[in-house]
């Protein structure tokens, strides 16, 4: 991969590497690909940094072709606003579905996703992200991917009853390891370094001949951190953190069980 004038206007950004898609989806709508191709345009006419996330980013870097329905389009919390803005003044139908995270820009049944954070809050779109892009081509177009650190992040907390990205995480890990900055997404992970020790884990379980992919100073540094977590008496504070993967599958810990929310009061475990 060599680094190269990527073309795109997005501000003070530097060029990023460009690279051959391994794969790319396929569209549950064929017919959809001129509404996306024109988005694509349009956006890159905008000039307002943004990513390409999602399935076209897993195909690129993982080899990985399967349908999809939509782009995810994720930019930062400020420019969500004017990327909406922008496609309303074109005639397109826009979508607030929720203002913590997501908007959506229509044509008819067609859609994308303009996506400025998670659904939980434990992940903001900010400046590392469009520092560590990649360039590829999508419908003639050239557009920057996530890269596949904030890839994996990006999917670490997507763990619902009906979706579960945990496979998308270890055929990332699999694929393009080499290109994972681990130093960067332990410091993404941080706070919830326990989540990323068990996608690591699922991970040597799944390819236990590809266990060196993970560097083993990572294996080091969160088991070290378990092993003094064990020694340690329970939080007191009744606290349910499934709720930052699903709301749903969580709710009667908050509603019926007496755990706090992500945010929030509990009951007290020894009361």
């Amino acid at each position: 991969m060599a680094v190269h004038d990527p073309d795109l206007t997005s501000g003070a950004y530097p060029a990023v590497p460009i690279m051959d898609a391994k794969a790319e989806p396929t569209l549950k709508y064929p017919e959809s690909e001129t509404f996306y191709a024109e988005a694509l345009r349009e956006l890159n006419t905008l000039g307002l940094p943004f990513l390409l996330a999602g399935t076209y980013a897993l195909s690129a870097y993982t080899g990985i072709t399967r349908p999809t329905k939509d782009l995810d389009i994720f930019c930062k919390a400020g420019d969500y606003t004017r990327v909406l803005s922008h496609f309303k003044s074109l005639g397109y139908s826009i979508e607030i579905e929720d203002d913590r995270w997501l908007g959506k820009v229509f044509k008819g049944q067609y859609f994308f996703d303009v996506i400025f954070a998670s659904s939980n809050g434990t992940m903001p779109i900010g400046d590392p992200w469009f520092e560590h892009a990649r360039q590829i081509e999508v419908f003639g177009t050239p557009v920057r991917i996530v890269g596949p650190t904030e890839l994996v992040w990006s999917k670490c907390f997507i763990q619902l009853r009906h979706r579960y990205d945990g496979a998308d995480v270890a055929h990332t890990i699999l694929k393009a390891h080499d290109q994972i900055d681990w130093h960067g997404l332990l410091a993404y992970m941080e706070v919830h370094w326990e989540v990323l020790l068990m996608h690591l884990l699922n991970f040597r379980w799944i390819y236990p001949s590809e266990r060196d992919k993970v560097p083993r100073w990572v294996m080091d540094e969160l088991l070290d951190r378990l092993s003094k977590q064990l020694e340690l008496p329970p939080p007191q504070m009744k606290v349910c953190r499934g709720r930052m993967f699903s709301r749903v599958d969580y709710e009667i810990d908050v509603k019926q069980w007496g755990f706090a929310d992500v945010g929030g009061e509990g009951e007290w475990r020894n009361e």
